[in-house]
């Protein structure tokens, strides 16, 4: 195990962000359906309502690491439509460019079952014909919504609900290059992959995302998993089937440089990322993740961490925050990986250990996770 390089988080010089977001993020937020009461769903008669979501989980968590940060939507004015705006104000997000639909459109549901050892986490999908997934083309002022964003964000999620829906034409894509077309110069795109089966086909998501990620993203966050299954990219010594099948063993630095280069030849993007999941039991999690910046720079979490779960969902996204923290902190310099690394992985092991989605941590949190990581933990402290 290597010692990490020391960051103070609760010190860095966030005067270098302005009033305005850094970053803006756009996608679907979910109604969470999950029993309170522990039963299955379909016994349960009590039931706890969250919000989910991959983008909105990530401008929360950007958010109250204290980068301005700003999440676009499109959800019905109603209740629940209300709640997602007034979760996000809560913790710092900007609103003030979510699209309100009319109150009897839907919003997207999961219906979630947290699983026990060894039953398996469940969920199910009703995202079919939300208001998020008709967010279109001259819907949003993205000129001045990005006026001085330094990253825009999405994910593969979004784009896959238009063939979720079965729709003619992909209406969260063409809002999305009515974005690319007014974002300022300087002005990077970042995306996480996120390929869900429930939602497209391989050959759907291929056609979809291959330009877009081809032509368009700076900074892409992926899983070796999803490169292997949607574009036959193995990872070293391990083949894509090998990795399709989940016989991928122990990674070595050169498996996961081999991948990561694989990806840059293909996408041509400055910065790869790659989240890394061991799941040893549904309780028991390792964690770790690595970064390559386009002029070689490699890191890769010190050591495999262990994570005992509450709830994994948002954990991803999570990571993606404190990633994000570490390149929009760092100007996107090749130290900028390092610090992303480091504090996305104190990030996501942190919201894990909470229920639901949304990552209700702060810096002092991840701080204080970043220096027992670095000098050791577990020791008692005088109070």
């Amino acid at each position: 195990m290597q010692t990490p390089p020391a960051y103070d988080i609760t010190k860095d010089d966030l005067g270098r962000f302005g009033r305005e977001p850094a970053l803006v993020t756009f996608g679907e937020v979910m109604v969470r359906d999950t029993p309170a009461d522990r039963e299955r769903p379909e016994r349960t008669r009590l039931v706890h309502l969250s919000m989910a979501g991959s983008e909105y989980t990530l401008a929360i968590g950007l958010a109250r690491l204290g980068i301005p940060t700003a999440y676009i939507t499109r959800v019905p004015d109603n209740p629940y439509g209300r709640a997602v705006q007034n979760i996000a104000r809560g913790n710092g997000v900007n609103t003030d460019h979510m699209v309100w639909a009319a109150k009897t459109e839907l919003m997207g549901r999961l219906i979630y079952e947290i699983g026990r050892t060894p039953r398996r986490d469940a969920g199910i999908y009703q995202r079919k014909y939300s208001a998020a997934s008709k967010l279109d083309a001259g819907m949003v002022d993205w000129k001045v919504a990005l006026r001085e964003a330094r990253l825009l964000h999405t994910s593969g999620i979004t784009f896959g609900l238009a063939a979720h829906s079965r729709y003619d034409r992909n209406y969260n894509q063409e809002a999305f290059k009515e974005s690319i077309a007014n974002k300022p110069e300087g002005c990077l795109v970042g995306l996480d992959f996120n390929y869900r089966g429930t939602l497209w086909s391989v050959e759907q998501a291929r056609e979809v995302m291959t330009p877009i990620v081809e032509e368009h993203v700076d900074v892409l966050i992926t899983t070796i998993e999803d490169m292997a299954l949607l574009y036959g990219i193995g990872c070293g010594r391990y083949s894509d089937r090998q990795i399709v099948d989940g016989d991928m063993k122990q990674l070595e630095d050169d498996d996961i440089r081999a991948f990561a280069e694989q990806v840059h030849r293909k996408f041509k993007t400055q910065i790869v990322a790659i989240t890394i999941r061991y799941p040893d039991s549904f309780e028991q999690h390792r964690w770790e993740s690595a970064a390559v910046h386009a002029d070689g720079t490699f890191f890769r979490s010190p050591a495999v961490k262990s994570i005992t779960l509450c709830d994994r969902l948002g954990g991803g996204d999570t990571w993606n925050a404190g990633f994000y923290y570490g390149l929009l902190t760092e100007d996107f310099a090749a130290v900028s990986v390092v610090k992303g690394v480091l504090v996305g992985d104190a990030a996501t092991r942190l919201k894990q250990t909470l229920m639901f989605d949304l990552p209700i941590i702060d810096r002092n949190e991840v701080q204080a996770l970043l220096k027992a990581d670095r000098t050791g933990g577990g020791k008692r402290t005088s109070r």
